[in-house]
């Protein structure tokens, strides 16, 4: 068993955009800009957020952070991002989701002007990205992507189950490895809460996603030996053992599982740090016009 450690990938994605961002500020290029939108007081995206701008100062690029209290008015909410989009100044910006429940996400999403969606969220992203045109591709699905590729994980003819039908994660990653060239190529089953035999699937897969997020619900007996087992899941549960009370747990119960695997991705340093670097990366390509 060897582990793919995400931590380490993306401190190497992050000094490669770095050093680029250097090149570019030293030919007195435009500094890349990165702006979040954030509603509420949410625990999770307070985290992520403040993880995302120490990233960016880390490369060199910009950033702003923009705060709504949760009783924001989508009208509001709407009138910033439509300031976003005409700002020429700032290459891309995300609004942190979840949203609180007055606030249709979907409304949101759209009204991002998708060159700016470094998130890959827009409809026009996701479109390119099916039919593999150049797009934003969304974070996690690309940091798994780059995790696969660095790591030299043989996909051509294998069997992937994905775990999981979300937008964010499940169905990007469907697509994205079943298309043609590396990493892809692969023959693609994509599992969710109502599939009738998960486990003997789960046995049949060469490469597991577990995107489900339901804390360490694959199992030892839902993996075959030697098999890669990616975990996406990051559920906050309650601890005594830790100082904050809380600690993360993946999809994928690790102690059982990682035994049988020939590589796997740890909870917390696996998939998430990679979500960031990705996220860094579009907002790259986003200042140097290099998807549209």
């Amino acid at each position: 068993m060897q582990i793919i450690d995400g931590k380490a990938t993306s401190q190497i994605v992050k000094d490669e955009i770095a050093a680029e961002v250097k090149q570019i500020k030293a030919k007195g290029g435009k500094t890349p800009h990165l702006a979040a939108i954030l509603v509420g007081n949410d625990g999770g995206s307070e985290t992520y957020v403040a993880a995302k701008i120490k990233a960016c100062e880390y490369v060199g690029f910009n950033s702003s952070l923009i705060r709504f209290k949760d009783h924001v008015s989508e009208e509001e909410l709407l009138a910033k991002v439509q300031e976003l989009n005409n700002n020429a100044d700032i290459d891309g910006f995300i609004v942190q989701l979840p949203l609180p429940k007055h606030i249709s996400e979907q409304k949101v999403t759209d009204a991002i002007d998708y060159h700016k969606d470094v998130d890959g969220f827009h409809p026009q992203n996701v479109g390119r990205m099916s039919i593999g045109s150049p797009s934003f591709v969304s974070a996690t699905p690309q940091g798994i992507m780059e995790l696969i590729k660095r790591y030299k994980i043989e996909t051509s003819g294998k069997h992937v189950v994905v775990v999981g039908r979300s937008n964010i994660v499940g169905r990007p990653m469907s697509i994205l490895l079943s298309q043609k060239g590396y990493p892809g190529d692969a023959t693609v089953t994509v599992c969710h809460s109502r599939t009738a035999n998960l486990r003997e699937l789960c046995l049949q897969a060469d490469i597991i996603i577990a995107a489900i997020g339901s804390p360490e619900f694959v199992k030892a007996d839902m993996v075959k030996q030697g098999a890669v087992v990616i975990d996406v899941g990051t559920t906050r549960v309650k601890s005594d053992t830790t100082k904050s009370g809380w600690k993360l747990k993946g999809d994928v119960a690790y102690d059982e599982v990682a035994p049988k695997c020939s590589w796997i991705t740890p909870v917390p340093g696996g998939v998430g740090p990679m979500t960031i670097a990705s996220l860094l990366q579009n907002t790259l390509k986003a200042a140097k016009k290099e998807v549209y």
